[in-house]
């Protein structure tokens, strides 16, 4: 009897020809099991790499006596089964054959399964598959849908051959970054083969395609996803514009409110909504302009600068799929300017939900502190109203021109630099006054 303190196989097992081993090293191949179980008899078929850590296998004898003679040799010997120097648990197993050696994925086939991981549903259009895939040859269908284990979608090659060398070109590989939505960092492709060898694509939409039939109608539910993201001849991803710009904050040193993102985006037009969330461990703004004209502007203006002074809380803007934002809190995390704050205060009371406290909230578009202390609210001459005790200076205001040195600030009560941006404004200063100056920008 092995001398071993934990069994290195079951007694009551009926016996079988086929073994199950059990703590094997990581990425055990065929030909390692093979010469393990060799001295016993001829094997017929294994299955490696089973179990949830990959580190369980079968073993399929010609003969039961076979299997029988290797688990009574290790339960007899003081040495037990190793394999790369790790002990090895052998015992019988309750199947008596191994029906196939690899899995359904294993199957070599013309239709690949890819599950894209790091993303939602819609974030990597159709579009931006078929471009990377179609570099190893012609894609006839394409169908995407979300299951449990993540965003996937099937693609049909002409032959297995095709497919085996995207396969083995794409797979652990990421979708490059110029083709991505600017908010998501990376995605990952694990590819396998699917049991399908020919799909059926029954209309056009942007959750599916069939490139063999230009005839094919178009869903009319699905006119809308025609809409995502396309790739143009260069190869870069051409985004819809919308009226909803998403933005992500990167090198968020200090706190963004509700009241930071409109003064910084008021700039441009009036805004409708906002929201502010948490996602992907980072910070998140959508922000709702009235027109698309309007957020194109603001768009190309503030892509890549910063929000304050010194590279802080750095913008990185795209349009988001929403129209219409539904904003129900007043708080620092979201608001509705096209509700008045009363009747928005007294919906939040009916419904139970608390009222964030405004931090010195500005309640129009276009009003903000300008380069020289003056605060511009449709008026001159007003002073600079004075920022409570441990907020954020307010900001400055977002005008274009060429970008000289950051400007001179000596922060008081510890508070963050000032805001900083770029771009030119569309809308006047409320009352219909220009702003007289135009300050600086921290520049990218």
């Amino acid at each position: 009897m092995s001398t071993s303190g934990q069994p290195q196989f079951r007694y009551t097992q009926t016996p079988s020809k086929v073994l199950h081993l059990r703590n094997l090293p990581w990425e055990c191949t065929d030909e390692e099991l093979v010469e393990l179980c060799k001295p016993f008899g001829k094997i017929v078929n294994t299955k490696c790499n089973v179990g949830a850590n990959r580190n369980q296998a079968f073993v399929e004898f010609v003969d039961q006596n076979q299997a029988i003679n290797m688990v009574t040799y290790y339960a007899s010997s003081s040495d037990p089964a190793q394999v790369r120097g790790k002990s090895v648990y052998v015992q019988y197993s309750n199947r008596h054959e191994i029906v196939n050696n690899k899995g359904p994925g294993d199957v070599p086939g013309n239709v690949l399964l890819v599950t894209i991981e790091g993303v939602e549903a819609g974030e990597v259009s159709i579009d931006v598959i078929h471009l990377v895939f179609s570099a190893f040859g012609f894609v006839h269908k394409i169908a995407t849908f979300e299951k449990a284990a993540g965003f996937q979608a099937l693609i049909q090659f002409t032959d297995a051959e095709t497919a085996l060398s995207a396969k083995e070109a794409l797979d652990g590989r990421s979708i490059p970054r110029y083709l991505l939505p600017e908010h998501v960092g990376s995605c990952h492709l694990r590819i396998s083969y699917s049991a399908h060898t020919d799909l059926n694509i029954k209309f056009q939409s942007h959750r599916s395609r069939d490139y063999t039939n230009p005839y094919l109608p178009v869903n009319s539910t699905a006119i809308e996803g025609f809409a995502q993201p396309i790739v143009g001849p260069d190869g870069k991803k051409k985004e819809p514009e919308s009226n909803v710009l998403l933005a992500s904050i990167e090198n968020m040193s200090y706190a963004v409110t509700v009241d930071v993102i409109h003064t910084v985006f008021s700039a441009f037009g009036p805004i409708q909504k906002i929201a502010i969330f948490e996602k992907n461990g980072g910070t998140q703004a959508l922000v709702q302009y009235h027109d698309v004209t309007t957020a194109a502007v603001a768009k190309d203006a503030l892509e890549g600068h910063c929000i304050y002074d010194g590279g802080y809380c750095k913008l990185h803007l795209s349009y988001s799929r929403h129209t219409d934002l539904n904003v129900k809190a007043f708080s620092d995390k979201s608001r509705d300017y096209t509700v008045p704050e009363s009747a928005l205060l007294a919906m939040q009371h009916a419904s139970g939900q608390p009222a964030g406290a405004p931090v010195w909230q500005t309640s129009q578009a276009g009003q903000m502190y300008s380069r020289g202390g003056e605060y511009a609210a449709g008026s001159s001459g007003q002073t600079q109203p004075p920022a409570p005790p441990g907020q954020p200076p307010a900001p400055a205001t977002f005008y274009g021109g060429s970008p000289p040195g950051p400007p001179s600030y000596s922060p008081t009560g510890g508070g963050p630099p000032p805001l900083a941006g770029g771009g030119q404004p569309t809308n006047m200063r409320p009352g219909g006054a220009l702003s007289p100056v135009q300050p600086p920008y921290y520049s990218r």
